[in-house]
């Protein structure tokens, strides 16, 4: 049930932080992810601390102390990764997480699952009520590789890199029958399960008592199953939720959001800068659910100090923008972090710093540098690439040669050779990093999301990876120049003109050139 957002909302986010900030102060309180579980919701703060709040069991709100990068609230315990090592924090009851490093974590009714460094799967649980209630092997995970996990009430479901999605647990009302296609989310419900299809439609499965798994027609970016009713993130911002509404869990409040989670009778979305929360525990008000009204942070400018917090409060440790010495010559914004070159071909990099993206890089004969959604890349003059951040698909292990360009997407990243071959390595579900059956030569390259596009000498450009929305298929012209975005992609054709192609739900690809 993890959010973890995938670079579906990224441009969203983009577009709502540049407008917010125009108009007002940096948020002290912005939260990056939030899940809501059985009666009560965690947030991920941006500094990694983890704030948990609800009227149930005291216990699933004392977050241990430490700083974080995902976080899943279950029923009766909560699991998050922490940043430290990438290692499993869990509390409450069930909190037996296994050694090793993961990229994703998944908390359900009595078990967990997660994604280790390596893509495989490893699932975890505990005998209650006197009988084990793994009896349904929810706690046995499939084999292959994954890139997300979600666990809910007796299955689970995993999406693979493949982005095929396999379902284990108990199968009763048909939970575990996932359908057969290329999805990008996936999320385990309590008897039923939702998932986003490539080409951005939802589709669920499973118990439909309340018409939770009858997923309205139109695209989304991001879905969350709960206990009986859905909730899903169209392409605007907005959500539209369905089923159960007999505690208003399927009446979201009005807004344009980043993300969504929903509970048993409560759902929440997380939009730039609050958490919004609607339905109710039990007969309780709304309030039960719904967030602290006030700030979660007591004195940004120090830096640190928790006086005045609660338990778990997100404490932030900013930082700041750079004071330049220099002038810049070129800049890179990705998810949370910015990265821009001096004149003096050193590296300045700031904003959030969960995988270490923020970290500069040694060195002063960089050329050029690429940030993608949690790691960034450098070229020095020698032709030579450097990445730092995460690098949980392999975005960051270069492969050999000597490159005059780089390109980080969003788990992948491309170089163009000193012989003008491209060249990628990372994330390769859609095929984005496979350039195995490329010919001719190529001036420029283009990471995306889920697909890469590249020029060539001739002035054609060619796409590769994910097809739908027609991301692949490039309008007739020669052009000089390319960018690859999440699912569109836009190029400067020899005569000026801008054309764009790919997903429109926003206007973000017009069918007519865009003139001078």
């Amino acid at each position: 049930k993890l959010l973890l957002i995938a670079l579906a909302i990224a441009a969203l986010l983009l577009a709502f932080l540049t407008l917010a900030q125009a108009a007002t102060p940096t948020p002290t309180n912005r939260y990056i992810a939030l899940d809501a579980g059985r009666d009560h919701t965690c947030t991920l703060h941006v500094t990694g601390r983890i704030h948990c709040w609800s009227s149930g069991p005291t216990n699933l709100l004392e977050v241990p102390e430490g700083r974080y990068v995902a976080v899943s609230a279950g029923e009766w315990h909560n699991c998050a990764i922490r940043q430290e090592d990438n290692g499993i924090t869990c509390w409450g009851r069930d909190s037996n997480a296994p050694d090793g490093a993961f990229v994703d974590v998944a908390a359900g009714w009595h078990f967990a699952c997660a994604v280790r460094e390596n893509s495989e799967l490893a699932c975890w649980g505990t005998t209650s009520f006197g009988r084990s209630v793994l009896d349904y092997g929810q706690a046995d995970p499939p084999e292959g590789k994954f890139t997300s996990v979600s666990a809910g009430y007796l299955h689970a479901c995993g999406l693979r890199t493949t982005g095929e999605i396999t379902c284990w647990g108990r199968a009763s009302f048909g939970r575990t029958n996932a359908p057969e296609g290329v999805f990008t989310q996936v999320s385990a419900g309590t008897t039923h399960s939702c998932a986003v299809r490539e080409s951005g439609p939802a589709e669920c499965w499973g118990m439909n008592n309340y018409g939770q798994s009858n997923a309205p027609s139109g695209t989304f970016t991001q879905v969350s199953a709960g206990a009986w009713h859905s909730c899903g993130l169209r392409e605007t911002g907005t959500v539209e939720c369905w089923g159960d509404e007999e505690y208003d869990q399927s009446n979201p409040s009005p807004g344009r959001y980043l993300a969504v989670s929903a509970g048993t009778r409560h759902s929440c979305a997380l939009s730039p800068m609050s958490t919004s929360c609607w339905g109710r525990r039990d007969d309780q008000p709304l309030e039960a659910i719904a967030p602290p009204t006030t700030s979660v942070v007591t004195d940004v400018s120090s830096g640190g100090g928790e006086g005045g917090t609660t338990p778990g409060t997100p404490t932030p440790t900013p930082t700041p923008t750079p004071t330049p010495t220099t002038t810049f010559t070129t800049l890179s914004a990705g998810y949370y972090h910015t990265c821009a070159r001096r004149s003096t071909g050193t590296i300045d990099c700031w904003g959030q710093n969960t995988y270490g993206q923020d970290a500069d890089p040694s060195g002063s004969s960089f050329t050029a540098v690429s940030v993608g959604e949690n790691h960034a890349c450098a070229l020095s003059s020698a032709g030579a690439i450097s990445c730092w951040g995460r690098n949980a698909n392999g975005q960051r292990d270069v492969t050999a040669g000597t490159y005059t360009a780089v390109s980080a997407g969003g788990f992948h990243t491309c170089g163009l050779t000193s012989a003008g071959a491209i060249v990628c390595w990372g994330w390769d579900a859609f095929g984005q990093s496979n350039t195995s059956t490329l010919t001719g030569t190529f001036t420029a390259v283009s990471a995306g999301y889920g697909h890469t596009c590249g020029l060539r000498s001739t002035g054609a450009i060619v796409c590769w990876g994910a097809s739908g929305n027609g991301r692949a298929t490039v309008p007739a012209g020669t052009y000089t120049a390319v960018s690859a975005g999440h699912s569109h992609t836009c190029g400067i054709k020899t005569d000026g003109t801008i054309a764009c192609w790919g997903l429109n739900t926003n206007g973000q690809a017009p069918t007519t050139a865009i003139t001078p």
